[in-house]
């Protein structure tokens, strides 16, 4: 379903065979970020930062950081650099970001990758 979600809200944000509707797109990428969809988080940042709700924003990449979206942590870098968020908001933001892709590692996988190389 979040899939789903995330496909309708950038159909919706591009127009693609649809009217465009912005309002519309960020209302399919909540429901799914609220199901744990991690590229809906991301794009709702991008919408509050376009708008210029830094804090919001914020929010949302902070989210999506920690679980392990590489882009939500750069947009924070970036938010930083521009004196928009704080120094300890890019330091959980990495954090959160290292942590998720930590758990994401195991034995059994790096083992089962060394083997498809072989």
């Amino acid at each position: 379903l979040t899939d789903a979600l995330f496909s309708l809200g950038n159909v919706h944000y591009h127009g693609d065979g649809v009217q465009e509707d912005k309002a519309k797109a960020a209302q399919c990428w909540a429901k799914a970020a609220m199901q744990g969809d991690v590229e809906s988080r991301y794009n709702l940042g991008v919408i509050a930062g376009n708008k210029r709700d830094y804090d919001r924003a914020v929010r949302h990449y902070l989210i999506a950081a920690k679980m392990g979206d590489e882009g939500s942590v750069e947009s924070i870098k970036e938010f930083f650099m521009a004196g928009r968020t704080t120094r300890e908001q890019y330091a959980e933001a990495l954090k959160g970001y290292q942590d998720a892709v930590e758990e994401m590692k195991s034995h059994d996988r790096d083992e089962a990758s060394a083997l498809m190389k072989s």
